[in-house]
C-alpha cells in the first residue's frame, strides 16, 4: 500500500501555505480553507478557527499576517520572503543535520535559510561556509577565546576576523562541519542564532562600558538582556530585513550607535531641567533609522527611556517593523525605507500598540549630552575610572587573528588582566583591568605575538570588509588593498591628526564607507582593454558629533592606484589646511569636491609622468 503521509517540510510548506491563503481570504472578505489542512495532513495545525475563519496562531503569526496582508494589498513577496513562509528557517536542524552527513552544502533558497543559524555559504568566493559569531557588547572571556581559536583551526582556516560590529567571524568551514561548529560553539557558550539572515544581529554597545572614566552608564547590562531577549523570542526571527540595535553609554569610545536602526543615548536629567514625571538621573534618548550604507543616519524620536525600559522599547519597535516593513522589495526592506513612508508620528503610534507603557517625550534640550569622544581611545594603553587600573587598545591587521595570537591575547588577558576581552566596530581588541605595573610586561607580550598596541594615523583608523578574497559581492581585495595603502602612506607623509579609512568592497557597505574621512567602495575599473579591481573614493564622512555622508571626489581608480590618489589627499590637506588642529573632517566640509580635486591634480599629475 501506498504511503501517502506528508514529510515535516512539506507540512510545514502546507502549513505556511494556507495560513497565508486563509489570512489574505479573511482580508477580502472571502471564506477560508479552514479545517481543510488537518484533514489533509492528519494532525492538528497551527491554526484556529474563530468566526471570521482560519488565523495563525504562536510566535510565527505575525510573519504570516504580515505576509499575506502584503498579497491581499496586491504585493508580491519576494523570494526570500516564500522561503521563510514555505519553510521556517529555525525548524531545519534535522535538514542541516542530514546534509551535514553526506558533505553537501545547501542550494537555493536553503543557503538564505541556513544564515539564520550562522552559516553562510560563501560560493563562489570561497567554497566553504563562513561563520558569524554573536557576543552581547562585543565581550568575550579569554576561555571562549581559546575555544574559538581551536574550532578555527579544527574546523576552519586556522583565523578568525573581528567585524565592524564587534565581532568575530570564523571562515573556510567545509560542508561536514557547520553544524559540529555550532554545536561545540554552544558548549563554549556561544549561541549564535539569528546572527545572520532577516534577524536582530549582535547588539553593540559602548567597548568601554564599566570602565570608562566619562560614562554615564555602564551598557553592558542593556545590551546582555537584549540579547538573551532576541535568542528566546521566536517571533523576532524572520523580520523584513536584517535590525541593528547598539547603545552608546555617553564613554570616551563611542558604539557608533547612530549607524544602527535603533540607537540608545544615554543622556542625563540634570536637577534644573527634572520635573516629578522626570527625575534627575540618567536616560537614554531613542534613536531610529540609521542605515549609512543607504546615506542616512538615526534620528531622535523625542522619547527619553529608563534603562529599564530599553528593551520593551526595542522590541516594541521591532514587531511594528515587523508586521509593516517591506517584504516585496529587499532595497527597500529597512526600517529607514518605512519610517520615509509614514512619518515618524504614524510609525510611533503603531510601535506603542505593543508597549507596556506610553511613550514618553522629552525637548532635547533639557537632556545633558554626552562627553566629546577620543577619536583614538580604541588604540594604548588608557586609564580607567577603577584606579590603578588600565584597558589596552591592540591595533589588528584590518581585523584578522591568528589562532596562536587568539590564544596568546587569551593568556594576556588571564595574567595582567581580568580574563576579558573587548572587541570594537574598529576591528581591534581591548583587554581591560591591566595594574599600572604591569603595563609594559603586558606591551611586551602583545608585541611578541606579532601585534601592538599602538598604530601610526594611518592604521589606527584602518577599517576593511572582507572584500573578494570571501564575499561574492565585492569587487576589490579589500583587506589586502588596505594594508597597501596604509604602507605607501606611512612611508611616504607623518600625520598628527586622527584618520578613519574605510574600504568596502560592494554597496552593501559592510565597512561603513560613507561615515570614513577617507571612504573606498569596490569597483570593477576599464584600463585600456582591461577590466581591474578598484574604487570609488568618498571623503568628509563622519559620526556623532561629526555626522556627515561622505561624497564621492574621484571614481573608477585602479586599485594599484589608489595609495597614490590618497597620498595627494593627505598632502594636500597637509599643506591646505588652516591650521594644526584643524582636522581632516573639518578641512574636506570646508571646501566643494573641485577644489579638492584641484588641489590634488599637481601630484597626480606628476605621478602619471613618472
Amino acid at each position: 500500500m501506498t504511503d501517502t503521509s506528508f514529510t515535516e517540510d512539506q507540512t510545514h510548506y502546507l502549513q505556511g501555505f494556507v495560513t497565508g491563503a486563509d489570512t489574505g481570504r479573511t482580508l477580502r472578505g472571502l471564506p477560508t480553507f479552514a479545517g481543510a489542512l488537518d484533514q489533509l495532513v492528519g494532525k492538528p495545525t497551527d491554526l484556529t478557527v474563530g468566526t471570521t475563519g482560519a488565523t495563525a496562531i504562536g510566535p510565527d503569526a505575525i510573519h504570516h499576517e504580515a505576509q499575506a496582508r502584503t498579497e491581499a494589498e496586491g504585493g508580491k513577496l519576494c523570494k526570500e520572503e516564500k522561503a521563510k513562509r514555505d519553510k521556517n528557517a529555525l525548524d531545519i536542524w534535522d535538514q542541516m543535520n542530514d546534509a551535514a552527513a553526506a558533505a553537501r552544502f545547501p542550494k537555493g533558497t536553503d543557503v538564505f535559510l541556513y544564515k539564520f543559524h550562522g552559516l553562510f555559504y560563501v560560493a563562489p568566493a570561497q567554497d566553504s561556509y563562513m561563520a558569524r559569531l554573536r557576543f552581547a557588547a562585543g565581550i568575550i572571556n579569554s576561555h571562549q577565546m581559546r575555544g574559538v581559536a581551536d574550532l578555527a583551526d579544527r574546523y576552519g582556516g586556522g583565523y578568525t576576523h573581528v567585524t565592524t560590529r564587534a565581532n568575530l567571524q570564523i571562515r573556510e568551514i567545509g560542508p561536514a562541519d557547520g553544524v559540529r561548529l555550532l554545536t561545540e560553539l554552544e558548549d563554549l557558550g556561544i549561541v549564535i542564532r539569528g546572527s545572520g539572515g532577516d534577524n536582530l544581529r549582535n547588539i553593540t554597545a559602548s567597548p568601554t562600558a564599566g570602565i570608562d572614566t566619562q560614562e554615564l552608564i555602564d551598557t553592558r547590562p542593556l545590551a546582555r538582556q537584549m540579547h538573551h531577549h532576541i535568542l528566546h523570542h521566536r517571533e523576532l526571527y524572520g523580520l523584513p530585513r536584517k535590525f541593528n540595535i547598539a547603545f552608546d553609554g555617553g564613554g570616551r569610545i563611542a558604539s557608533v550607535a547612530d549607524t544602527n536602526d535603533i540607537a540608545f543615548m544615554a543622556v542625563r536629567i540634570t536637577e534644573d531641567h527634572a520635573t516629578d514625571d522626570t527625575p534627575p538621573g540618567v536616560y537614554f534618548r531613542m534613536e531610529l533609522g540609521g542605515i549609512t550604507g543607504h546615506k542616512d543616519f538615526s534620528r531622535d524620536t523625542g522619547v527619553l527611556l529608563r534603562p529599564d525600559q530599553c528593551v520593551p522599547a526595542a522590541t516594541a519597535v521591532v514587531k511594528a517593523f515587523i508586521r509593516h516593513g517591506d517584504r516585496t522589495d529587499r532595497k527597500k526592506a529597512r526600517l529607514k525605507y518605512l519610517l520615509d513612508n509614514w512619518g515618524f508620528e504614524k510609525f510611533m503610534a503603531e510601535a506603542e500598540k505593543d508597549l507596556p507603557f506610553e511613550w514618553k517625550t522629552v525637548d532635547l534640550g533639557r537632556c545633558a549630552q554626552r562627553g566629546s569622544v577620543d577619536h583614538t581611545g580604541h588604540i594604548g594603553v588608557h586609564p580607567q575610572k577603577q584606579p590603578g587600573l588600565n584597558y589596552m587598545g591592540i591595533a589588528l591587521p584590518v581585523g584578522r587573528l591568528e589562532t596562536e595570537q587568539m590564544r596568546g591575547l587569551a593568556d594576556i588577558a588571564d595574567r595582567f588582566g581580568s580574563g576579558t576581552i573587548r572587541m570594537t566596530v574598529w576591528q581591534n581588541l581591548l583587554i581591560s583591568d591591566i595594574e599600572d605595573k604591569d603595563i609594559d610586561a603586558a606591551r611586551a607580550a602583545v608585541e611578541q605575538l606579532g601585534l601592538t598596541d599602538s598604530a601610526t594615523s594611518f592604521r589606527a583608523g584602518l577599517i576593511a570588509c572582507t572584500g573578494n578574497a570571501g564575499c561574492k559581492f565585492a569587487a576589490s581585495d579589500t583587506k589586502h588593498h588596505a594594508m597597501q595603502i596604509a604602507d605607501h602612506l606611512e612611508s611616504q607623509l607623518t600625520l598628527d591628526q586622527p584618520l578613519n579609512i574605510h574600504l568596502t568592497g560592494c554597496h552593501h557597505s559592510c565597512a561603513q564607507h560613507y561615515i570614513g574621512d577617507i571612504g573606498l567602495l569596490g569597483a570593477n575599473v576599464s584600463v585600456e582593454d582591461d577590466t581591474v579591481e578598484g574604487y570609488h573614493v568618498y571623503v568628509g564622512g563622519g559620526h556623532g558629533e561629526n555626522q556627515a555622508i561622505g561624497r564621492e571626489v574621484f571614481r573608477d581608480i585602479a586599485a594599484d592606484h589608489a595609495p597614490v590618489v590618497l597620498e595627494a589627499m593627505v598632502r594636500s590637506y597637509l599643506e591646505q589646511r588652516a591650521d594644526p588642529d584643524e582636522s581632516f573632517h573639518a578641512f574636506t566640509n570646508r571646501h566643494d569636491i573641485e577644489e579638492l580635486r584641484n588641489y590634488c591634480q599637481p601630484q597626480l599629475t606628476a605621478s602619471a609622468r613618472s
